[in-house]
């Protein structure tokens, strides 16, 4: 037997998406995001509201990171997504990130947070929804397995679980992609 809930937001998994972005005057600020993912081969779909400093910023600088929240920086995650950069200015510094600028794109990568992806502004929709490209993936050393690619074991990126209100670890495999489902042809 199934149980109805209704019509809930709840989607599993909701991955904590840290999106960091500069203001007009070069300062670094991040929030916390669980409405995002992956939009096309190489592009991303943000949903923020207009009203986030994020937002705002975004549309000025025309680029943004997107760093994977982790079970090491869950307080600090979370923090960046309780106050706002239009109230609490400093709130990168008071939730213990620091910041150096992308390579690629004009944004901040979080140091303490080991994977970023560094996008582009291509286009907020007409639905407000921020489309960006990804022009670089960037890992820590310490978050690759022995052939140099991630390791989610070792990255240890968290999830939303919108029905009790917290946050999950992933990494644990369960299957191999695009080859367990042969054994059912």
């Amino acid at each position: 037997m199934r149980k109805d809930f209704g019509a809930r937001t709840w989607f599993y998994p909701l991955p904590v998406l840290i999106i960091a972005s500069y203001d007009e005057k070069g300062n670094a600020n991040a929030m916390n995001a669980a409405w995002g993912g992956i939009y096309d081969s190489n592009r991303v779909m943000l949903s923020l509201s207009a009203d986030h400093k994020t937002t705002e910023n975004i549309r000025a600088r025309k680029a943004f990171t997107i760093s994977f929240g982790d079970a090491a920086h869950v307080a600090a995650c979370d923090y960046v997504g309780l106050v706002s950069g239009n109230d609490v200015p400093d709130k990168l510094k008071k939730a213990g990130f620091t910041t150096h600028k992308s390579r690629f794109v004009d944004a901040p990568v979080i140091c303490e947070l080991p994977m970023a992806l560094e996008c582009r502004l291509i286009k907020i929709n007409e639905d407000g929804n921020i489309i960006g490209e990804i022009v670089n993936v960037s890992a820590d050393e310490s978050v690759l397995d022995e052939d140099g690619l991630i390791d989610a074991s070792k990255l240890r990126p968290i999830s939303f679980d919108p029905v009790h209100n917290c946050y999950l670890v992933l990494g644990e495999k369960v299957g191999n992609a695009f080859q367990d489902g042969n054994a059912l042809k």
